[in-house]
């Protein structure tokens, strides 16, 4: 990950709002939430939640697909993975595994689900 698009997702993700939507939106997983959904489950307007939501896809955290009429969005778990792992890199001399979990798994070449 370029060091840009870490900026963009941490900046992204320095906001409550924005980084409760993500939250809901890892929640669900695939499936995702209309815009609707999502507004009514923060209590967001729904003014507000179009520019976090603008926010959030800039930034490469969340996808949008249109179902019908709605616009469904959903957590980008590749993006997140990815901006983890930049993050760790260098954890701890090269040996990310001591600082997370999650990269022992991976090395064990073991699968991770979509909340890890």
């Amino acid at each position: 990950m370029e060091i840009s698009n870490a900026v963009a997702a941490l900046t992204s993700l320095a906001h409550g709002t924005r980084l409760a939507v993500y939250r809901l939106l890892v929640q669900v997983c695939d499936d995702g939430l209309p815009a609707g959904g999502i507004a009514d489950a923060l209590g967001v307007p729904p003014s507000s939640l179009s520019h976090h939501l603008k926010d959030l896809k800039h930034a490469g955290l969340i996808s949008c697909r249109r179902d019908q009429r709605s616009l469904i969005y959903a957590a980008n778990f590749g993006a997140m993975n990815g901006l983890l792992d930049f993050l760790l890199e260098d954890c701890c001399g090269g040996h990310p595994e001591i600082c997370d979990p999650r990269a022992a798994r991976r090395v064990a070449g073991q699968q991770l689900t979509p909340s890890e």
